[in-house]
């Protein structure tokens, strides 16, 4: 039985692309709902955010590391429709400018982890992502990561079942 990341994003002809693409229908669609409430529920609050890059491809994160863009050299959560940059649209052009600390109020309701505070804001991490967000707790990424799970519509990354060893990983790191 496939999946939105086995029968439409390995279909995509962008799977390898080093183009960054903001495509939101390359999230997968309870992500992609959850996306387009943030956005709705940040406008309420008078901030006006776009997205900035949904999918990412291997091909893409490695020259993102080599330019020194990104600390993570294997993709992570964007590679499978689950994760979405969002920055603020300041007159059309994006803006990383300023607190967004507002994500991690909205985002989690919707069942978005932010990558402020990977879903644990209890923990101290020592990677943080303040405009990104994802569904799919940092617990369950190596599982993601294998191909041995694929989030079903269902699925809260609140209340996740997870190993104690991936609980502890949580605390390190996140999943960009």
């Amino acid at each position: 039985m496939g999946n939105f990341f086995t029968d439409v994003i390995k279909k995509d002809p962008r799977f390898h692309s080093t183009n960054r693409i903001s495509d939101i229908a390359l999230l997968e669609p309870v992500t992609r709902a959850a996306v387009q409430a943030v956005i709705s529920d940040a406008a309420a609050q008078g901030i006006k955010l776009m997205v900035f890059e949904t999918f990412r491809s291997q091909e893409r994160q490695m020259a993102l590391f080599e330019q020194g863009a990104s600390q993570l050299r294997t993709v992570g959560v964007h590679n499978y429709g689950l994760a979405c940059d969002l920055v603020k649209d300041v007159n059309g052009d994006p803006s990383w400018k300023g607190d967004f600390s507002f994500l991690g109020v909205i985002a989690p309701p919707h069942r978005l982890v932010w990558g402020g505070d990977w879903g644990r804001p209890d923990l101290p991490h020592s990677f943080h992502d303040n405009d990104h967000v994802q569904r799919c707790s940092v617990a369950m990424q190596p599982q993601l990561f294998s191909g041995e799970w694929y989030p079903d519509a269902d699925y809260d990354p609140f209340h996740a079942t997870s190993a104690p060893a991936e609980d502890a990983a949580a605390a390190s790191g996140g999943g960009s």
